[in-house]
């Protein structure tokens, strides 16, 4: 088990790639808070799927680019738990709109949900991981960065912001031990991409691109990139800070 007697705070954590990095971190023995903003049934099938394996979870409903609620998220975890760990800072959405159609609210919002939540969180959390100086942050980027990617400039734009707060919070928190990772997830396979692509069609259509330019031709699924979270989490990695690691079945190399 290697979290075992961690505490890990995990941001949109009730479905899709939050879902499945809390259910594995609960099984390497860490004690989960799966957040959510909405949905509250799915973070309790989450929360009800740990206990039953015989581990800890709570969840917490809060908007993670709201610095008051995040803060007494945290404030509840370190109450349940006694402290934080981990935070992996995964919560974010993805619209898809031509550029030039783009509010400047729309991009507001983009950048508030991806970018300002992972500085309120870190911010929140920092406290804790000082004090006991160890933690790990793991920030969750997208490939989309590296592509580029049409009809998307608020999202993409918001994604490189990240590896940048990656690098540079790993510089300030260095001194106390505490590390400052990104990932960058491909196209990953989940009911969340489902429900936004639609037909059958066009599932086919997306796969059938994504397999001409993955150098493994297979779809991603979450146990593909859970094992990475794990690793970043974990002792394992305590002398690998401000890196950005792509995960995409190869993709993108760089």
């Amino acid at each position: 088990m290697r979290l075992k007697g961690k505490v890990a705070i995990i941001t949109g954590a009730g479905q899709s790639i939050g879902r499945a990095i809390a259910i594995r971190y609960s099984a390497e023995g860490a004690k989960v808070v799966v957040n959510y903003h909405s949905k509250p049934e799915l973070a309790d099938q989450v929360v009800q799927l740990i206990r039953q394996r015989g581990g800890e979870a709570f969840a917490y409903k809060a908007d993670v680019s709201n610095e008051l609620e995040v803060q007494q998220m945290v404030r509840e975890t370190v109450e349940k738990f006694g402290t934080v760990h981990i935070l992996v800072n995964n919560a974010a959405i993805d619209p898809r709109k031509v550029w030039h159609e783009i509010s400047v609210a729309e991009w507001d919002e983009v950048m508030a949900n991806n970018v300002r939540s992972q500085f309120i969180c870190s911010k929140a959390v920092y406290p804790h991981m000082k004090q006991q100086r160890y933690g790990k942050i793991v920030n969750v980027s997208s490939v989309t960065f590296l592509t580029g990617q049409k009809n998307y400039v608020h999202y993409v734009a918001s994604k490189g912001a990240i590896i940048g707060f990656t690098r540079a919070l790993a510089r300030e928190v260095g001194d106390d031990q505490i590390t400052v990772n990104c990932i960058t997830p491909g196209a990953v396979l989940t009911e969340t991409e489902i429900e936004k692509v639609g037909s059958v069609a066009a599932q086919e259509k997306a796969t059938e691109m994504l397999l001409k330019v993955q150098a493994i031709p297979r779809r991603m699924l979450t146990g593909d990139i859970e094992g990475l979270f794990v690793f970043l989490a974990s002792e394992e990695s305590d002398l690998i800070t401000g890196q950005t690691i792509n995960a995409d079945g190869g993709w993108m190399m760089h």
